[in-house]
């Protein structure tokens, strides 16, 4: 599934929790509570070499939207007491509609936020208005993000867009208590992970080990292609899971077939699946909303979702590290050969080479910026996988550990496949292929399916 559309899923929910609780553990806070202040001062010196700034104006464009956008608005403080300059926002739920004819229009904005390197190629591609990122953005990119970042902003080995947020895909959401009271520990191998889920299984017939959640309207089946990707990189590697998100293997080819299998070992296991709902078969028809929330009532102990599952935890829910869940790593076959991360993120791509501008992308590719942010979002639901974070500035101990694991020496984060490959598929017969697998379809013939798709 494309990265905003899920974003947009986990945002409205979490939206309908505030309305209803009038607060929240997680998603960007927006209740009043933080200022421009919030955003705290930084040092002005590397702006000072892109002349006299003050009253330009610099235009951002983005599909975050109130009230997830006051954070990043008050994020943009310290640049503007620097430079002088101001920075005008347009968030827009009608962003990746509008962004390609703006720019075909030559009704660009200065800076637009993108969700996908797709999106970024075709930009490029097709309009020739991107602005290569300056040397200063580049230099904070080589800094401060692990390489695979800077070639996710790059297209044809040019360099135009850096990272800005991100998320973790590769964890497991589990119920601390539950773990405690059954004398359970967080597994840090596949191995240890499968040991547990059979003990788990043999120890409390009331309940599974895991429960999933495929459903996701018109979307359905996109989780699905999260658990591919996540084990693919783990039975494979992460270089084999690039030459298969570029097609220069086959989309059915025997490592591909192999980690949909080992998938399959929990989530096709009738022993393991699907924890308060009940058959296998009800993944598909269970809400990717829906699939972990049976950790809350003990019928479930184990639920692979990204960080942004946070947002759907009811109101009141503790996630924290002792509290009533939280998330693990989501272990690799074979740590010595790293820890393989999936993710997504946004970048920011320039339509301008204005010197405000460039000052302006600098800033947000600096740890400044990154830390500014998150002492702007108070109420959490934030990360950058800029390893000059301070994770004491993220609010959530959830967000907290998503930036740890982005940090990690060891990690080798790589991009959503899906959200890389051509939308017939990776929007389209992948999400299919998934559901038709979990409901009672083999490997074999739906990755084979999915490959006989790919576009000529």
């Amino acid at each position: 599934m494309r990265a905003i559309s899920r974003i947009a899923a986990v945002i409205s929910a979490s939206a309908l929790a505030l309305a209803l609780a009038g607060c929240a553990d997680t998603g960007d806070d927006t209740t009043g509570s933080n200022t421009t202040a919030d955003a705290g001062a930084i040092d002005c010196a590397p702006y000072e070499a892109f002349g006299d700034l003050n009253g330009k104006e610099v235009t951002v464009y983005t599909s975050i939207v109130a009230p997830e956008d006051q954070s990043h608005i008050d994020s943009y403080k310290p640049f503007e007491d620097c430079t002088g300059a101001k920075i005008i926002y347009e968030g827009s739920k009608e962003f990746e509609a509008q962004l390609l004819v703006r720019v075909k229009g030559d009704n660009a904005p200065d800076i637009a936020y993108i969700p996908q390197p797709g999106l970024l190629n075709t930009l490029v591609n097709e309009t020739g208005k991107v602005v290569e990122a300056p040397a200063e953005v580049a230099a904070n990119v080589d800094q401060n993000w692990e390489a695979s970042w800077k070639a996710y902003g790059s297209v044809d080995g040019k360099f135009y867009a850096a990272p800005l947020g991100a998320n973790v895909k590769s964890f497991v959401w589990y119920s601390p208590k539950m773990f405690a009271d059954k004398g359970y520990e967080v597994p840090n191998t596949w191995a240890e992970m499968m040991d547990l889920t059979e003990k788990i299984a043999n120890d409390d017939p009331e309940a599974k080990p895991w429960c999933a959640g495929f459903g996701s309207g018109d979307a359905t089946g996109w989780p699905g292609t999260d658990w591919l990707e996540d084990v693919l990189m783990r039975t494979s590697s992460p270089e084999n899971y690039d030459k298969w998100v570029n097609h220069e293997i086959p989309f059915n080819d025997p490592t591909v077939v192999e980690a949909l299998d080992t998938a399959g070992k929990i989530l096709k296991e009738p022993r393991y699946v699907n924890g308060g709902f009940g058959d296998v078969k009800t993944i598909a028809t269970t809400t990717f909303q829906d699939g972990g929330q049976p950790i809350l009532q003990n019928k479930c102990y184990m639920h692979r979702q990204a960080s942004f599952y946070a947002a759907n935890w009811p109101a009141g829910t503790n996630v924290a590290e002792d509290g009533d869940v939280f998330a693990f790593y989501l272990p690799a076959v074979d740590e010595s050969k790293g820890k393989p991360v999936l993710g997504g993120g946004e970048f920011v791509a320039a339509f301008s080479d204005r010197p405000e501008v460039k000052a302006f992308q600098t800033y947000l590719s600096s740890a400044d910026w990154a830390n500014a942010k998150a002492k702007a979002t108070p109420g959490g639901g934030w990360v950058s996988a800029n390893k000059g974070l301070d994770p004491n500035n993220l609010a959530s101990p959830i967000d907290k550990l998503s930036a740890e694991t982005l940090a990690d020496p060891q990690a080798v984060f790589r991009f959503d496949g899906s959200d890389l490959m051509p939308g017939a598929v990776g929007a389209g017969t992948f999400w299919r292929g998934m559901t038709n697998w979990i409901t009672g379809s083999d490997s074999a013939t739906e990755l084979k399916m999915i490959e006989d798709s790919w576009p000529a």
